[in-house]
């Protein structure tokens, strides 16, 4: 199920509180990389980097510490509404996980209840849940509408994501300008045409 979290590995940990030991964790290893492609770690401008970074990194991830459910809480409400539902461009940051760079862009999602609705607020919280890990964008796309299928049940669920990455931006091909379309559809956006011919226009509509 989305909505559970994964189990984690045990690690070694230093004294302190879990975020604290993460944290001291992150920085000791940074400070090793920072040796190895011949920089020193003492000098001033470095000094205090592997901790930003750390800090940083723990933001970035922090939907590994996140769930579904709690983030939805009680933002669930019984409606008779059974129109299409749309929030779009919902602006997103992840890592890639295969070389630890940025990606961003934005979200669009739409769905169509199903004697349910959720707080609209909580849809890009849960986007966030996901995003704020290491992902690539094919599986946090879909696993953004299947969260949404498990905590809504509703009659259809669509989601496109817009992005850029900088693992092709800044190395490899260098394509500055390029982007990665994706979508998951579910439900009767994935079986009926027309329904999801009018979540696509609609996403064109200014």
């Amino acid at each position: 199920m989305i909505l559970k979290k994964g189990t984690k590995k045990a690690r070694t940990r230093a004294p302190g509180t879990e975020s604290e030991q993460r944290l001291t964790l992150i920085a000791n290893h940074l400070r090793d990389i920072i040796e190895v492609v011949d920089e020193d770690p003492n000098r001033e401008g470095l000094r205090d980097t592997p901790r930003r970074y750390g800090k940083s990194l723990e933001f970035l991830t922090s939907g590994y510490q996140a769930n579904v459910l709690g983030v939805v809480g009680k933002a669930l409400f019984q409606a008779e509404s059974s129109e299409l539902v749309i929030v779009k461009d919902i602006e997103l940051y992840s890592l890639c996980e295969h070389h630890l760079l940025p990606f961003y862009g934005k979200a669009h999602i739409g769905y169509i209840p199903n004697k349910k609705i959720i707080g609209l607020s909580k849809i890009p919280r849960i986007v966030d849940v996901f995003a704020r890990r290491f992902q690539v964008q094919e599986r946090l796309t879909a696993q953004i509408a299947d969260a949404l299928v498990e905590v809504l049940q509703p009659l259809g669920v669509a989601v496109v994501i817009e992005a850029s990455h900088f693992c092709m931006m800044m190395r490899g091909v260098e394509k500055q300008n390029s982007q990665t379309i994706t979508s998951a559809m579910r439900g009767e956006f994935y079986s009926d045409p027309t329904t999801r011919g009018e979540f696509l226009n609609l996403l064109k509509a200014k």
